[in-house]
């Protein structure tokens, strides 16, 4: 026997899926989804407030901490509400169920309503915090696609997501349970095809492009907002194809999938942000806090009434508002004194 069928005797030529996804406690249902999640947003707040910390002077994790309590539950909403509205037909269907659409832990968290509304999150956060949103964006930016590589397992565990047939050594065997209809025959696909795992596609792709974001991020110091769109971007690039791999249920437009559509719209804003930034902004904020009024409109000039009740207020001992009337009092002698013309006295002795 050759060391290459030797080597096949011992690691098969296909990814086998988890046997199960759900686990109890006591009666309590512990899903791998959730804790997927759950991991993945945990490991990029500790990701986020490590580089909050040290890319900007003026921010704390305790920071990072305070924002993520607003980001994240809007990102969960927004991520339901993407995934219900790209795809329908589970909720809305003939066949469908609109109360599956509150089932979160069964899978389905739209990543462009996650980050939509979750920066809507932010943006409060931020404002509470009194920190810039750009820094902060800058901050997660990375850990970002770390938090969507670990959450790619859930969809692993589920059995969920993953691409068309295909016959390389990397193929994702799929539990007959499972399997999908074949788009072209409507007939379910036989037991032991193998697909292409575009969880883990998207897992390395992410995780890869968060190293070159950090890369880029230390050598030419981005800031302002541009290692987001930077991450934008290279994140569309990546879901472009891997999305076209995919054979589940989605809304299509002029014959693509909406995501891919999405993917090719904002990767190419985020694109234009990124450029249009760099030659008005270059170079990195020094503080991560709002400056007083930063965002607010140019305050208006002091009132004169205002000023003049200032002046008159004296310390506590009283003497600079004494000061003030004695001049007062001087300024009025001389100006009746000049109203009535030179002293008679003084021209007779002249």
């Amino acid at each position: 026997m050759t060391a290459l069928a030797a080597l096949g005797t011992v690691v098969p030529a296909a990814i086998p899926s988890p046997p199960q996804h759900t686990w109890y406690l006591g009666g309590f249902p512990v899903r791998a989804y959730a804790l997927a999640i759950l991991a993945g947003i945990v490991v990029a707040v500790w990701i986020t407030a490590r580089r909050f910390v040290r890319r900007t002077a003026g921010g704390t994790a305790d920071d990072v901490l305070e924002i993520a309590f607003w980001a994240v539950p809007f990102g969960i909403v927004g991520g339901r509400l993407y995934h219900v509205v790209s795809t329908p037909d589970p909720y809305w269907g003939p066949d469908g169920d609109p109360v599956r659409a509150l089932y979160v832990w069964e899978g389905g968290l739209g990543i462009w309503g996650a980050v939509a509304l979750g920066a809507v999150g932010a943006y409060i956060g931020c404002r509470r915090q009194n920190i810039r949103m750009p820094v902060f964006a800058d901050a997660i930016a990375p850990a970002l696609l770390v938090a969507q590589a670990v959450g790619r397992l859930g969809n692993w565990f589920n059995q969920e997501l993953f691409g068309a047939p295909t016959t390389l050594p990397w193929g994702l065997r799929i539990d007959a349970a499972y399997l999908p209809p074949d788009p072209a025959t409507g007939l379910m696909y036989a037991e032991g095809t193998l697909f292409h795992p575009t969880f883990l596609y998207e897992l390395l792709w992410n995780l890869a492009m968060a190293a070159v974001i950090v890369w880029v991020d230390r050598r030419f110091r981005l800031g302002h907002g541009r290692v987001f769109w930077l991450y934008v971007v290279l994140y569309t690039l990546g879901r472009g194809w891997i999305e076209a791999l995919r054979i589940d249920t989605a809304e299509h437009v002029l014959g693509l999938r909406l995501n891919v559509w999405t993917s090719i719209v904002v990767g190419l804003g985020a694109l234009a942000a990124f450029v249009l930034i760099g030659r008005l902004r270059p170079g990195r904020e020094t503080d991560a806090r709002r400056e007083p009024g930063e965002d607010a409109p140019d305050a208006a000039p002091e009132p004169a009434t205002a000023r003049t009740s200032a002046a008159s207020e004296g310390t506590a001992g009283g003497e600079p508002a004494a000061d003030t009337t004695r001049d007062v009092e001087e300024k009025d002698d001389q100006r009746s004194a000049e109203a009535a013309g030179p002293d008679p006295g003084t021209a007779a002795r002249a």
